[in-house]
């Protein structure tokens, strides 16, 4: 049995990811199914994401540039695929 979810909190919640032992697996495959939780969960991410502050304008002006990327990509996709 595994859970996962948001705990309740201050603003937003937070991880928990919780893999429970079967009968008779090893220690070793439920490590490996831990693992591809938190992949999946992108929790890692998360962390690494809010691990220093950033401000306002800065998560703006990335996001931003993220969807530029994405639309240029989406763009040249677009042109590659006529010819």
């Amino acid at each position: 049995m595994i859970e996962t979810g948001l705990l309740p909190g201050k603003r937003g919640g937070k991880f928990v990811t919780r893999v429970v032992i079967e009968d008779g697996e090893s220690f070793d495959s439920l490590l490996k199914r831990f693992n591809k939780k938190v992949q999946r969960d992108r929790v890692l991410s998360e962390v690494r994401r809010r691990r220093f502050f950033e401000k306002p304008s800065v998560v703006r002006k990335r996001k931003k540039a993220a969807k530029l990327r994405k639309s240029r990509r989406q763009t040249m996709k677009a042109n590659r695929q006529r010819y």
